[in-house]
């Protein structure tokens, strides 16, 4: 039997980075859990006490591969935001290029990190994305987000013992 290995919970790492990095805490970003992408209103309704902010999505999405290496995948969702005067296209372009930058030291920080999943017998997916995100979602705010797939192999071998009748087909 393939032991258990640890889920990597995305939302604790990214409040430690927010928390740790200067250029998050120069700049006021502040963490915010929430649940889902219906989470985002939470995220809204901390804007009235903060101007900038990280949260993230676990189990955004994901899937199981069935072949000879049975794995799952987990994605999860980051979103970084900035508040910024409504219809100053100045303005937004430079709190995206602080969110580049906050994304290129965090970036910094998960090679490190997928050394331990290996560990741990997972698998960071090295190709990491950040995506502008509408401005039109949250007016007044530059927000952009990158997902994080990690794999995590399985054991799928068919076991009579954790079933109450036998499968026939």
């Amino acid at each position: 039997m393939i032991p258990t290995t640890q889920v990597w919970s995305a939302t604790d790492f990214f409040e430690r980075l927010t928390a740790s990095n200067k250029l998050a805490v120069e700049k006021g970003f502040r963490f915010v859990q929430v649940s889902g992408l219906e989470g985002l209103e939470q995220a809204v309704g901390a804007m009235q006490s903060t101007a900038n902010f990280v949260f993230v999505v676990e189990n955004a999405a994901g899937f199981t591969e069935l072949d000879n290496s049975p794995r799952q995948r987990k994605i999860r969702s980051v979103f970084f935001a900035m508040r910024h005067k409504y219809g100053d296209m100045k303005a937004r372009r430079q709190c995206m290029d602080i969110m580049a930058e906050l994304f290129r030291q965090f970036c910094s920080v998960l090679i490190q990190q997928e050394r331990r999943f290996e560990e741990n017998m997972q698998y960071l997916d090295t190709r990491i994305n950040m995506q502008e995100v509408s401005q039109h979602l949250i007016p007044g705010t530059a927000m952009c987000m990158f997902e994080i797939a990690v794999d995590t192999f399985i054991n799928l071998e068919y076991d009579a013992r954790e079933w109450i009748t036998q499968q026939n087909n």
